[in-house]
């Protein structure tokens, strides 16, 4: 997934008020934010921490999974997050918005939008950068005969922009938590062997799921509980290395397994006097 492929250390790259100004919606969205431990919600806080925005109290905040979350800010309805939590919500974007959200997502940003009392307040771009040892792992998977799947949360756009990044060429994107699972389901069902690599919460599903689990020691400990393998550092090549000792085990095994049936089928009979004079 998108997480373990990137650094995990998003920063606010960049702030499109409307309506309002750049402090006050830096403002009003760090105060909702801060309720939260999403990577991004942080990245959102320490932006509005150095900018030396007022950082308002929320009332009443919810969390609503794979699409963002929402508070109550000065008396008003405050939402962050994605589209499709602001159009359930019925908050018009409108084209010029549109517009700016493609050409963020295009450069592989993951753009985050703030409504309140029913109208766009603003948009947020953040960005993650990619690990420099995910291009060569990848690279390692597919020189194994792997195929590399992205699953993530993001948009398409985003997503797409990682996975060309990385060497990726197959992505399933906009996919909410508590379907990653169904998601590795469907591999399955098409005759594929699948391992899933997660770190958080919502990858304990799939790595359940999946025929191998991998999780990064550095994720949560409901993800390292549910994965098969667990893996040390938060390197992703460690992943493709577990492969390849598994593989020279398994190897190992069928070779020490044909030698004992080959030495057994030599010397029983010798042993039973096939040689005795």
């Amino acid at each position: 997934k998108t997480g373990t492929l990137t650094r995990g250390r998003p920063s606010v790259t960049d702030v499109l008020p409307a309506g309002v100004d750049r402090l006050t919606l830096l403002g009003v969205a760090a105060g909702v934010e801060k309720n939260s431990q999403h990577p991004l919600a942080e990245a959102i806080v320490q932006e509005a921490k150095a900018s030396g925005a007022v950082i308002q109290e929320a009332a009443d905040f919810n969390t609503i999974a794979g699409k963002g979350v929402l508070a109550r800010v000065l008396g008003e309805e405050v939402l962050v997050g994605n589209r499709t939590l602001l159009r359930e919500r019925g908050v018009p974007l409108g084209d010029s918005t549109e517009d700016a959200l493609a050409r963020l997502e295009e450069d592989g940003k993951t753009a985050v939008l703030v409504s309140a009392g029913g109208a766009l307040a603003g948009v947020i771009a953040i960005a993650d950068t990619v690990k420099e040892s995910t291009p060569a792992a990848i690279a390692a998977l597919r020189e194994m005969g792997m195929k590399v799947v992205m699953i993530t949360g993001d948009n398409s756009r985003t997503a797409a922009s990682i996975a060309r990044l990385v060497g990726i060429d197959r992505v399933i994107a906009e996919v909410l938590p508590g379907d990653k699972a169904e998601e590795v389901k469907r591999l399955q069902d098409a005759g594929e062997v699948v391992a899933f690599v997660g770190d958080g919460i919502n990858d304990a599903p799939a790595l359940a799921r999946a025929d191998v689990g991998i999780a990064i020691g550095s994720g949560t400990d409901v993800a390292m509980e549910s994965g098969e393998i667990v893996l040390i550092r938060d390197d992703l090549l460690d992943a493709a290395a577990a492969i390849q000792l598994a593989r020279k085990v398994m190897s190992r095994i069928r070779q020490n397994i044909f030698w004992a049936f080959a030495y057994n089928a030599a010397l029983i009979p010798l042993a039973a006097g096939l040689l005795y004079p």
